[in-house]
């Protein structure tokens, strides 16, 4: 008796199983949203027309040299050229580092840089920071520096720290005149310096 009442339930289980699974399996295809798969990523088709249109480029990294032999390193986090047409290209969050041949390390950073390879001229504007090697900060507003050679200038006021204290000046120049020449730095334009002695240690 015991034995015939299993034999029924093991027989009862075999039906009864795979009919539950078909109607889960059924379930899950009936409340399953449909793919379509032509359908627009989101946000996509305006960053890729974006893309196209003004021919942008992620961290993109350049180097160089310049006609003295100076390095010059760029990084940016974008650069864009507007409706893909040539002229000047646009950059975001910039880092320039330029390493001279007398031994030199300038870097540069600034928010954003307008560059025209043709015009051998780049401005840099918002929040400029030039740092030297030899111990000189300065910060402006806007710069405007060539490409092809050391050639950087301020048409706005600047605030320096130098190894002498603390200057502030209407308009910079930092250059190199000869090739294998130390770069030389002048500020002009009411300058004001701030005297600041060193410490002589006892």
């Amino acid at each position: 008796m015991q034995g015939d009442r299993y034999s029924r339930t093991v027989a009862w289980l075999k039906v009864a199983l795979p009919l539950a699974a078909l109607g889960l399996l059924s379930t899950l295809f009936l409340l399953s949203r449909v793919v379509d798969p032509t359908q627009s990523i989101p946000f996509a088709d305006t960053e890729v027309r974006d893309r196209l249109l003004n021919q942008r480029v992620s961290g993109p990294y350049y180097s160089g040299t310049t006609a003295d032999g100076d390095l010059i390193a760029f990084i940016a986090e974008t650069v864009k050229t507007p409706n893909g047409l040539t002229g000047p290209s646009e950059a975001r969050d910039v880092f320039v580092k330029v390493d001279m041949m007398d031994g030199t390390t300038i870097r540069v950073t600034s928010h954003a840089a307008s560059m025209d390879v043709a015009e051998d001229i780049s401005d840099l504007t918002g929040n400029v920071v030039i740092t030297t090697s030899q111990g000189y900060i300065i910060t402006s507003e806007a710069i405007t520096a060539r490409m092809t050679e050391l050639d950087i200038r301020s048409p706005d006021t600047v605030f320096a720290d130098t190894p002498a204290g603390e200057v502030v000046a209407g308009s910079m120049h930092l250059s190199s005149p000869e090739p294998d020449a130390p770069a030389h730095l002048v500020f002009t334009n009411g300058v004001k310096l701030l005297y600041l002695p060193k410490q002589v240690k006892d």
